[in-house]
């Protein structure tokens, strides 16, 4: 029996900003020293006043226009009440009458194209403080650093039909906000949260609503419905009701469980926050704003495609990685230089420069990744400059160093930062371009290793790679293969 999966989610975004949604408490989501960004205004104490962050608003009606959200002109934060014990005030300054904005949409990747998932509201409130429950006691700690960081929550609708659509979606907009950098959304350290709410059904209507908490996660998010799915369809089959709930995911049984019964809206009585002033957006401010929203993921895939020639997984690391795609066309700009001024005795035409793009683009997303070993080009701890690169596929490109010496090269330049000819030259990996030189030492290569001439002399083929191996090997990679195996055919005659 098929039954209709009805999904939408609710994520929570930490925005980056310097200090606090309502004071001046630095904003540190690092920070290991319990309450220590902490003051007065942000643990409500009595005849406190909040101050609206602008920079937090900004941030999210930047995110909102870029997923082509509705902005309100006279939004307002309300009073979220409801009590808990990392919540200082005993309510929430949160939104729900009149959000930031409403009414967008996503184009989320699926098999077959894209789909328009909607976005029902992206609206700002705070944070809630952190319970820490140490092992083995009875009793709970309260971390109140995070309390009061502005937070960002986006709403969908209730389009999503699959936990890999719900997947999808999150990691898109992970990604977007990192783009327009309003937050890491880095979800192991919390500061993006994936909440899902779920029902089945075997009619149009919908079915009842069931909610996960806290997916710290995309797999979780993924992992996390699927359960849910089969655990919903179970009962269903038994004749069973469905209870509205909310649950908690357990990673390490990979299952829900039961937490409480689902609030209503209702329930918060939420009312006009008295000590804040409604806000007024005019069209100068948003101005403002879509000045700043840069180049977004799907722009930019689109366009490598077109400018670069590159594979479809080449252009997913560089789109993925926003430092990596940002240093790989600052390289691709500096060897136009190179091509336009420098060493190229022949002029080099689009054809040519292809193959530059493709060499650059092998060097950076399979031997630099290496070297990287998962951190960013965006590091102050990464040295090689763009310029310096781009010399360095040059010297690939003209043939003054071959495959082997690039290797070599590349880890230098990634330990020092230094110039890539200064390195050749202080290290002697200078390629040998002297016929003679290299000769003596095949013919020191054919003596040495009997077996291999007689195989290949026998027709192995295989056998010359091994002899040109030795001779690599004995020039430390200074000597060019294709000359190699020249010099050695011609002697094993």
């Amino acid at each position: 029996m098929d039954y209709k999966t009805t999904i939408g989610l609710e994520i929570h975004i930490e925005l980056k900003t310097n200090s606090k949604m309502f004071c001046s408490c630095k904003n540190d989501s690092d920070e290991k020293i319990p309450n220590l960004n902490i003051c007065p205004i942000c643990l409500a104490h009595p005849g406190t006043l909040p101050n609206i962050n602008k920079e937090a608003i900004k941030k999210v009606i930047k995110t909102a226009l870029a997923l082509n959200c509705q902005i309100e002109k006279n939004p307002y934060f309300e009073r979220k009440n409801y009590f808990y014990p990392d919540l200082p005030k005993g309510y929430q300054i949160s939104q729900y009458a009149l959000p930031l904005s409403k009414n967008g949409y996503l184009e989320t990747p699926i098999q077959k194209g894209f789909k328009k998932i909607k976005i029902e509201r992206i609206h700002l409130e705070e944070d809630t403080g952190k319970l820490i429950h140490p092992q083995g006691k009875d009793y709970s700690l309260i971390d109140f650093n995070r309390a009061g960081i502005p937070l960002m929550e986006l709403v969908t609708e209730p389009d999503i039909e699959s936990a890999k659509e719900a997947r999808e979606f999150a990691r898109q907009l992970q990604l977007i906000l990192r783009y327009l950098g309003v937050s890491e959304a880095n979800m192991e350290k919390g500061e993006m949260r994936c909440e899902v709410n779920i029902s089945l059904s075997r009619e149009r209507k919908l079915g009842t609503k069931v909610e996960i908490k806290n997916l710290n996660s995309l797999r979780a998010v993924e992992q996390g419905i699927k359960y849910e799915i089969e655990r919903q369809k179970g009962i269903l089959k038994k004749g069973e009701k469905i209870i509205q709930e909310t649950m908690g995911w357990d990673e390490s049984q990979e299952k829900t469980f039961s937490q409480r019964e689902k609030e209503e809206s209702h329930d918060y009585r939420y009312f006009p926050e008295p000590d804040l002033p409604p806000l007024e957006i005019n069209k100068e401010f948003l101005e403002e704003i879509k000045i700043e929203i840069p180049e977004l993921p799907q722009a930019r895939k689109e366009r490598f495609k077109k400018e670069y020639y590159l594979s479809e997984k080449e252009i997913n690391l560089y789109v993925s990685q926003k430092d990596l795609g940002q240093y790989f066309e600052k390289v691709i700009s500096e060897l136009r230089n190179w091509v336009k001024e420098k060493k190229f005795k022949e002029k080099i035409g689009t054809k040519e420069f292809k193959k530059l793009i493709k060499l650059a683009s092998n060097y950076i997303s399979t031997d630099l990744q290496s070297l990287l070993k998962g951190k960013s080009v965006g590091d102050k701890s990464f040295l090689i400059t763009s310029e310096n690169f781009a010399e360095f596929i040059t010297l690939i490109y003209i043939g003054e160093i071959s495959s082997k010496i690039a290797k070599t090269l590349l880890r230098a330049m990634f330990e020092t930062g230094g110039d890539p000819s200064q390195i050749i030259e202080d290290k002697g990996l200078k390629l040998i371009t002297d016929e003679k030189q290299i000769k003596k030492v095949v013919k020191e290569i054919i003596k040495k290793n009997q077996k291999a001439v007689d195989d290949y002399k026998k027709g192995r083929e295989s056998a010359i790679q091994f002899l040109v191996g030795q001779v690599m090997a004995k020039t430390k990679g200074t000597a060019g293969p294709e000359k190699v195996i020249e010099i050695l055919k011609k002697l094993l005659k």
